[in-house]
This record gives structure tokens, C-alpha cells and sequence, in this order.
């Protein structure tokens, strides 16, 4: 059974990825941004859906190093996603060096003990995505998001069939990153996961003039298609 996850950034996007057959949910805000820290409230929200949710624990947009305010900020995120209900976190940090923050994220997954932990595309920026399969194990990390390197999954084929090899597994490889239901089946196939991550969103209607000029808005906004993600369930389980 292919596992299909849709990250959203908003109560509509949660219907949408619901109504249309979503077995987990990222949840986010600014996912224009790469994805951030959801506020308490959607938190609550995704806390009523049926199938699992983890949320994001980034508390700002740009790069993965973050100072001891931020971790201290990271950390108060991770316990209101558990009094939420929420199955786990995602979660992701380098240090200046260019390779995972081992440090900070061992004390990340510590105090979200219990809970589901995914490791984000940070693994990504690595020189090597593969080298992170099993510093994420030791860390307990149930799940790791890759595009194999590259800025879309389907380009990073092989590297997350090795990212697979490697994990024997031990470990969930959750493929993301321009996925859709046409690509999907390709990316599957070639590398032998059992799991697909993908936004399922469409361009959202025209912001007003007032709403850019005033900075309530942004130009490029996305919101999640029901249809797309229904049509990504059944490129990924067809009948």
C-alpha cells in the first residue's frame, strides 16, 4: 500500500487534502516559504482529522542553523504540537559546516520522545543524501523527506533509490518534490518506496491590487486541489 502525504498551510487546504483521500498531512504555514511552523489553532484544527498529522517545527524561513533562541522556540513548537495530539514533528538543522546539526537535532527528537519524528529536505543540501540515512536512524527519526538532491524527486531518482537501499527498512524514505499523479508511478517504481510527499495545489485566484500594495498578500499563492490530490491516491493505488 502506497502511503500518499499532502502538505498543506491552511484549514481549506486540510479539507481538500482530506476530501480527497490523503492517508497523512504535513502541516505547515507559508508554504510559499518552504513551509513553517503552524499556528496553535491549525494545530487544534488537523488535530480532529482521522488519518495522521505532523507538523512542521521551523520557526522561520532562509537557512537550517538556528540559534539557542530559536531551539528554545523549536522546543516550546514540539510541546504544543503534543498537547495538540498531533502523531509527531518534522524537524531539520546544519550546522556551519554544511552537514546535519547532530547536536541540536538529538535534542529535538529527545523531547518530542514518543511522538513521530520526519526529517525534512535539509537532507537535501547535503553533499550527500545518502550519508544521512543512517545518522537519522541513530536519532530515532521515523521518516525522511528527500528529493535525492535535486530540486525535483524525479530528477533525484537514483539517489533516493539508494537512500532506500541504504535504509534496509529501518526507516520510512518519503519521496517529495514536484510530485504529481503523472510522475508518481515513474518515481515508485524506479525506486522501490513505499511513499509519496506532494502539495497537490493549484494557482489561487488573482490577489487584489490593495492586498499586494499593502503586503496582506503575496503574488504566486497556491492552495490545495482536492481533485489532485485524489488523482495522486489513484496514479499511486490504482484500482
Amino acid at each position: 500500500m502506497i502511503l500518499v502525504e499532502v502538505c498543506i498551510d491552511t484549514a481549506a487546504g486540510l479539507a481538500a487534502a482530506l476530501e480527497g483521500g490523503a492517508d497523512r498531512i504535513e502541516l505547515c504555514s507559508a508554504l510559499a516559504l518552504g513551509g513553517l511552523t503552524p499556528s496553535a489553532g491549525l494545530m487544534a484544527l488537523a488535530a480532529q482529522a482521522p488519518i495522521p498529522v505532523r507538523a512542521m517545527i521551523r520557526p522561520r524561513s532562509g537557512h537550517f542553523r538556528f540559534d539557542p533562541a530559536e531551539c528554545d522556540a523549536m522546543l516550546r513548537d514540539i510541546d504544543a504540537v503534543r498537547n495538540a495530539g498531533l502523531e509527531g514533528i518534522v524537524i531539520g538543522a546544519t550546522s556551519l559546516s554544511g552537514d546535519l546539526d547532530l547536536m541540536l537535532l538529538e535534542r529535538l527528537a529527545a523531547h518530542a520522545r514518543g511522538m513521530a519524528i520526519t526529517l525534512h529536505r535539509v537532507v537535501d543540501l547535503l553533499p550527500d543524501p545518502v550519508d544521512a540515512v543512517d545518522a537519522a536512524i541513530a536519532l530515532g527519526v521515523s521518516t525522511i523527506l528527500t528529493s535525492g538532491g535535486a530540486a525535483k524527486a524525479i530528477d533525484g531518482i537514483e539517489r533516493i533509490a539508494a537512500m532506500q537501499e541504504r535504509a534496509g527498512g529501518r526507516v520510512e524514505i518519503l519521496a517529495g518534490g514536484g510530485i504529481t499523479a503523472d510522475n508518481a508511478p515513474v518515481i515508485l517504481a524506479a525506486t522501490g518506496i513505499g511513499s509519496v510527499h506532494a502539495s497537490c495545489s493549484l494557482p489561487a485566484a488573482p490577489a487584489s491590487g490593495r492586498l499586494l500594495e499593502l503586503g496582506f498578500e503575496t503574488a504566486g499563492r497556491r492552495e490545495t486541489d482536492r481533485g489532485l490530490v485524489a488523482a495522486l491516491r489513484q496514479a499511486t493505488r490504482p484500482d
